[in-house]
């Protein structure tokens, strides 16, 4: 399904509390090596791109003061929500859907984490061009580690069961866009059917709408996951 002249809303997910990279504040407020935190990266990304025209960010409720502040800091023209976000990743992009019920047919959501403050804006506009024809939109890397599938047991630990051809997978990145309805009704369905747990948006579509195909983009390594405290460090 092509759909012309899309208007294009990211939404920048900032729910979560990265316990991993220990300490109290969230690992999406914490500063890399220029001093500007991990989240005012990923939303200047957006702001940057010439593709997007509005962005929304959802933040934990205990994090929404400075979710604002940082916007006034910014100056930032595109962001037009803070979103309180929900304990699950699921849950934060459900509520931006919601904030989002009102749009018309002509609109993609893009998820992106905001742990991933090094997207480029090769890979932005790339996502933009494949929803011209595309209605679910994914970006990934291939897989150069050799994966195993592992059987485990409480007995005889963890053993190697097959080894798959690395060239049958790719590792996931975000952003991930649809065309609104796509994703709205596939969550809908998701919410009326199963207790949902889902690790991304585009799992969610390929469950529960499997009709709508998604289209991968060639992300970059580049564009990588902050995870671990010693990630704000190196910004290569």
């Amino acid at each position: 399904m092509k759909i012309e002249s899309v208007r294009h809303i990211a939404v920048i997910l900032a729910g979560g509390i990265g316990s991993r990279v220990g300490g109290t504040m969230p690992k999406q407020l914490l500063p890399l090596e220029d001093g500007r935190s991990v989240l005012e990266h990923s939303v200047d990304a957006f702001e940057e791109a010439g593709c997007i025209d509005e962005i929304a960010v959802v933040m934990h409720p205990e994090w929404m003061e400075k979710a604002k502040e940082l916007c006034e800091r910014n100056n930032w023209g595109k962001v037009t929500k803070i979103i309180p976000g929900g304990s699950e990743r699921w849950e934060s992009s459900w509520y931006a859907l919601l904030a989002f019920s009102d749009q018309p047919s002509d609109v993609s959501l893009w998820f992106h984490d905001a742990a991933r403050p090094f997207v480029s804006q090769r890979i932005l506009a790339d996502v933009a061009e494949a929803l011209e024809e595309h209605e679910a939109v994914t970006v990934a890397v291939p897989v150069t580690d050799t994966i195993y599938k592992v059987q485990r047991d409480e007995v005889q630990g963890t053993r190697v069961e097959t080894v798959p051809a690395r060239s049958d997978y790719m590792r996931a990145q975000t952003p991930q866009a649809f065309h609104f309805e796509t994703i709205f009704q596939a969550y809908a369905k998701a919410l009326s059917e199963d207790k949902l747990i889902a690790t991304d948006d585009a799992g969610i579509v390929r469950k529960y709408a499997p009709s709508s195909k998604i289209y991968v983009v060639s992300g970059e390594e580049g564009n990588r996951k902050i995870t671990y405290s010693e990630d704000l460090k190196n910004n290569e």
